[in-house]
């Protein structure tokens, strides 16, 4: 029984280090998305004073001058449109990124669970060997069905 038991421990113990890794992973991609947006909003803000100023030159301007601080504004106008589209779509990446990184995290935290009921498991088919408690058994064996509750909530995404 305590082998069948560490056999399932190592399983849930491979199982909790890659729910971990990819919480780890998602909130770093959340991290660098952010950033990215950061940087989109830096460029809109840009933009937007580049706007500014020539929608000023526009007015204090005449003639030919004048038409061209107005297309300028335009264009401005227009670039910080994709500028502001991408930005947000970054923005929701991160927030996508970030919510994986939860999920992943409690799906990390079911698998701990499971661990520490199964090693609870191991521990106590150990002392039942020693001082041939049938009580104790059934312990380990609800200890192990325990993890295996657990680690089939994990399995399961809940």
């Amino acid at each position: 029984m305590t082998a069948i038991l560490a056999t399932i421990g190592a399983l849930i113990s491979y199982q909790g280090g890659a729910t971990q890794n990819a919480a780890l992973l998602y909130k770093n991609e959340a991290a660098i998305k952010k950033t990215e947006a950061s940087d989109q909003w830096s460029f809109y803000q840009a933009k937007s004073n580049k706007q500014n100023l020539a929608e000023l030159g526009a007015t204090l301007a005449t003639g030919k001058a004048a038409d061209d601080y107005r297309a300028e504004v335009e264009r401005y106008k227009s670039e910080k449109e994709k500028i502001m589209a991408d930005a947000k779509a970054l923005e929701q990446a991160s927030r996508d990124a970030d919510a994986k990184s939860e999920e992943s995290m409690h799906l990390h935290h079911r698998w701990a669970q499971s661990m520490a009921l199964i090693q609870i498991a191991i521990a106590l088919a150990a002392i039942t060997l020693l001082t041939r408690q049938k009580w104790l058994q059934w312990l380990a064996y609800g200890a192990g069905i325990g993890s295996l509750a657990v680690g089939a909530l994990a399995f399961a995404h809940f």
